[in-house]
């Protein structure tokens, strides 16, 4: 039965630290210049194709957009359509991560 996770930025990045996840974020190309995790697969939601997703990886797939919503919106979907059997999302989004003092890169950096 396909299940969806939600999980907290600091496991979310000691995850992906560890290379036991795979951060994809689904916002907008222009969101990206305010603050993005670093090694994260971007695939924007507006434009959205499943194929572009690592899921032969055997990695854990976490989803990120600004707050959560979107993030969840296509974590539902995957699963409902058995695209993926299991997917997290990252609450609160990348505000969470920010919160969190969490690294990002910005277009500073």
């Amino acid at each position: 039965m396909p299940q969806i996770s939600e999980v907290d930025a600091a496991t979310a990045h000691q995850w992906s630290t560890d290379g036991d996840a795979i951060i994809v974020d689904v916002r907008e190309h222009q969101e990206l210049f305010q603050a993005r995790v670093d090694g994260a697969v971007h695939v924007p939601l507006s434009a959205f194709d499943p194929s572009q997703l690592p899921t032969d990886s055997g990695k854990k797939i976490i989803f990120v957009c600004a707050h959560g919503h979107r993030s969840m919106q296509i974590s539902q979907y995957l699963t409902s359509e058995g695209l993926l059997h299991e997917a997290f999302n990252l609450t609160g989004g990348i505000a969470a991560w920010v919160q969190a003092g969490l690294p990002l890169q910005t277009s500073a950096a």
